[in-house]
């Protein structure tokens, strides 16, 4: 082919002339990031777990601080969820919402009198029979050390006994603060004990009402799923008092029937006072039979009370390892592994009380959770 000519590659007269040809930058590929994906994505959680944890923080601040309204509150609560069925099913027989409220409370307190007053009645009647078998106990006590291998003289130990009064006066300030501490004590727990009865009055009566109340500034599914969540939790702290008084009921029996046929004094009120233990995951279990130890070596000798000391071990592994786990997990859905966390994570965080309320807030998270995440079914749905 000819070559063109300068002339027929010129640009035409008068036409614009063309600036040089636009060339395009390359594109510049993007630095790799020097961090591990997996350190991003653990330090983009770790901020949030910190803020979640600051959080806790201050709630775990606030309820100290509060905790003379927090825990009758919470005890109210949990009175209410073992109270509320008698409620309906006297609403069910067709007594009106008031009436069904009072008979709830009347029975409750029914209840509870009658085994203060059977406690009552049982200490008196055995207290003296306990003073006569621990003054024969002690005789004892003193043979065996006065004999091989102590050859402890009845004088030395007379003598430690009658050094009980010139400690106390000695220790007047210490002996007057305790009192003090134990006024203070004793008022909060009355204050408590007032709050909680009310407490529970209203929500036994307007349980209802108030949940709706709670609701009530919620719309369409959140409303929905709100509601659902609450039922089942409330339905799993219902399921939980009832497992415990299970459990509860377990220890007094195996307890009592130990102390009948050790012959023991004072068996109903230690089996009530191994009942209301009972309550205290653990724990109460292990005070309560430390109080019967030492009834039992007082009037029964070292030998019974190594044989109660021997079944209360037993009880307590069995309450750790199967009641509270079995029992109370399967009533409340919870895997018996997650009992037991949950009981010592409670015991760490708030003592005895973390330990009676964390097995409940447990069950309610596990019951609540899922239905909040629950989709409501459609008009087609089910």
């Amino acid at each position: 082919p000819q070559a063109s000519s300068p002339q027929a590659s010129s640009p035409q007269a008068g036409a614009p002339q063309a600036g040089p040809p636009q060339v395009a930058a390359p594109a510049v590929a993007a630095e790799p990031s020097r961090v591990p994906g997996w350190l991003q994505t653990g330090a983009a959680w770790s901020w949030r777990l910190l803020l979640l944890a600051a959080a806790l923080y201050v709630i775990a601040r606030v309820i100290s601080v509060l905790s003379i309204v927090v825990v009758p509150c919470t005890a109210a609560l949990l009175l209410t969820a073992l109270l509320q069925p008698l409620k309906a099913r006297l609403r069910r027989a067709g007594l009106p919402g008031l009436a069904a409220t009072w008979c709830t409370l009347l029975i409750g307190a029914l209840v509870l009198g009658g085994l203060v007053m059977l406690v009552t009645n049982r200490v008196s009647a055995d207290y003296p029979a306990l003073v006569t078998e621990t003054r024969h106990t002690t005789t004892q006590v003193e043979a065996w050390l006065s004999g091989p291998p102590f050859h402890l003289k009845s004088s030395s130990v007379q003598t430690a006994l009658n050094n009980i009064p010139g400690y106390l006066s000695k220790h007047k300030a210490l002996v007057e603060g305790t009192v003090v501490a134990g006024g203070k004590i004793a008022a909060e727990f009355f204050g408590g004990l007032v709050l909680m009865i009310f407490v529970m009055f209203f929500l036994i009566k307007d349980g209802d009402r108030i949940w709706s109340w709670l609701i009530s500034g919620l719309h369409g599914q959140t409303a929905g799923r709100v509601n659902r969540a609450g039922h089942a939790a409330w339905l799993a702290v219902v399921y939980y008092m009832r497992g415990t008084i299970a459990v509860a009921a377990i220890h007094a029996v195996v307890i009592g029937l130990a102390l009948y046929f050790m012959g023991a004094p004072l068996v109903i009120p230690l089996a009530v006072l191994v009942f209301l233990a009972a309550f205290v995951p653990l724990v109460g279990l292990l005070i309560a039979g430390a109080l019967a130890i030492v009834v039992v070596l007082a009037a029964k000798g070292w030998v019974a009370a190594v044989i109660l000391l021997g079944v209360l071990i037993v009880e307590d592994q069995l309450e750790g390892h199967l009641l509270q786990p079995q029992v109370v997990g399967r009533v409340i859905r919870l895997h018996p592994l997650a009992v037991i966390l949950a009981l010592a994570v409670g015991g760490v965080l708030a003592g005895v009380v973390g330990a009676v309320v964390a097995i409940p807030i447990v069950a309610v998270i596990t019951r609540a959770v899922p239905e909040l995440r629950r989709e409501d079914p459609g008009p087609g749905g089910p």
